[in-house]
């Protein structure tokens, strides 16, 4: 019989659930679909057909003989939340980040609190889905569940709870939201009673490597108890997790590769400063204590979203086929910024890309990866003058690193050699802290 730990892995288009003995060799056990669904004009994450998805996977790993679970740690996407009731019921889908929303809030809740002083008291990068104004949106739209709810959970945290029965609030989750103080590591209740939230709803902090509880018998039961593990709850920490802090003695550098591409470097302390303010740098929790200092990029949320609209026109083109349609581009058309607003949900991401120009489906795709490149070279540049060292290596993770192609052309635009690290970094790093906790325990 193997003993091995278990990931479960959500992402924003998909989940896993994965199993590995080392934390090196990982083995898929499934693969299930995500998405955001929109209900009248609202954006929701179905999240009981995510857990029946988890449950039903758990229940398959039960009945096997060969395998023997030492523990569980689930990782997802940041920012976004669950309302329960008093009796710990949910009181809706959670919203999701691409919900409308919040559009305007952020600059509304400025008039509350200065700008400089929330990146002051939270060190957070500026984006208007942020938790604290996805709160704010709730408290000023008189959002029903939010007004109701006796407990909030970020979405790990949600699913520790269903697994478990026990309530916490992970620490590197926690540290997306923009209401943790990086500096105390306990959440800012100035900020959160100004965006109408009680800080008596969030449950504890816990720290990755924390035993929550024992998965519950009525979810799957496998004969035995099985610990369900804090992480680092949140998938970038678990991502960054995996990759080497130095590289032939200089300091390296990450690129977290997925639907958001996430650049940035680990650090021993915050770095809060007017530098970081004016270039809407982030600081979020990592394992050990460690900062992670980075800054979101649209990543692959721009070429799946035209797969989208080619698939319904008939062309299903798979991500090989779009690589070789790029390289097949000789004259690339004008690049553009891929974090401009017009990108973050529109109803065509074909005819954004376009903006208005004739261009073939391969040289939209030409133009995004290209596009990408350029932008990663540009925040690149940025966190070198921060940190104010050299960079010996840039690693890409997650699944944007199997692109050859724009790896290729990453490397060529940063100037330092690009190491290709875990596809699947973030199930690997969420399984490397299973290992150490359960060291820990013996």
């Amino acid at each position: 019989m193997t003993e091995c730990y278990c990931a479960i892995d959500l992402g924003a288009t998909s989940g896993r659930i994965i199993l590995s003995e080392d934390g090196r060799t990982l083995t898929e056990v499934c693969r299930f679909p995500n998405r955001v669904e929109e209900r009248d004009g609202k954006f929701f994450w179905n999240i009981t057909r995510l857990f029946e998805y988890i449950q039903k996977g758990l229940q398959t790993l039960s009945q096997r003989t060969d395998i023997h679970i030492l523990s569980i740690g689930i990782d997802t996407w940041g920012v976004d939340i669950c309302f329960l009731d008093a009796a710990g019921r949910l009181l809706s889908d959670p919203r999701a980040y691409r919900d409308p929303y919040t559009v305007e809030k952020m600059e509304q809740f400025f008039r509350l609190v200065p700008k400089e002083d929330i990146y002051r008291r939270t060190g957070i990068q500026f984006l208007n889905f942020n938790t604290l104004y996805q709160l704010y949106a709730c408290h000023e739209e008189h959002y029903q569940p939010f007004e109701q709810a006796s407990t909030y959970l970020f979405i790990p945290d949600y699913i520790t709870y269903l697994l478990t029965g026990r309530k916490v609030t992970e620490y590197t989750i926690l540290s997306t939201s923009q209401l943790l103080n990086p500096h105390t590591k306990q959440i800012d209740n100035h900020l959160l009673s100004l965006a109408g939230g009680d800080i008596r709803c969030f449950p504890p902090i816990v720290y990755p490597g924390t035993e929550v509880g024992l998965l519950r018998r009525s979810v799957a039961d496998f004969g035995y108890d099985i610990p369900v593990i804090a992480v680092a709850g949140h998938d970038t920490a678990s991502a960054v997790a995996t990759v080497a802090r130095t590289y032939e003695g200089k300091r390296t550098a990450f690129l977290n590769s997925g639907t958001w591409s996430l650049m940035g470097t680990v650090c021993d302390e915050p770095i809060i400063n007017e530098q970081t303010l004016q270039l809407n740098f982030t600081n979020e929790g990592g394992i050990d204590g460690t900062t992670r200092l980075l800054k979101n990029i649209t990543g692959m949320w721009l070429i799946e979203q035209c797969r989208k609209e080619w698939s319904a026109q008939g062309k299903d083109y798979s991500h090989s086929q779009l690589i070789e349609m790029a390289q097949t581009v000789t004259a690339v058309p004008e690049l553009f910024n891929p974090d401009d607003v017009r990108f973050a949900n529109p109803s065509s991401m074909i005819s954004e890309v376009c903006h208005g120009r004739q261009l073939t489906d391969k040289e939209i795709v030409s133009c995004i990866f290209h596009s990408l490149a350029n932008r990663y070279s540009e925040v690149f540049r940025m966190l070198q003058s921060i940190v104010k060292e050299p960079f010996g290596a840039l690693f890409i993770i997650g699944g944007g690193a199997r692109n050859a192609y724009l790896n290729r052309l990453t490397e060529e635009a940063v100037g330092v050699p690009v190491i290709v690290g875990e596809v699947e970094a973030t199930a690997a790093g969420n399984i490397s802290v299973q290992i150490k906790s359960n060291k820990h325990q013996l």
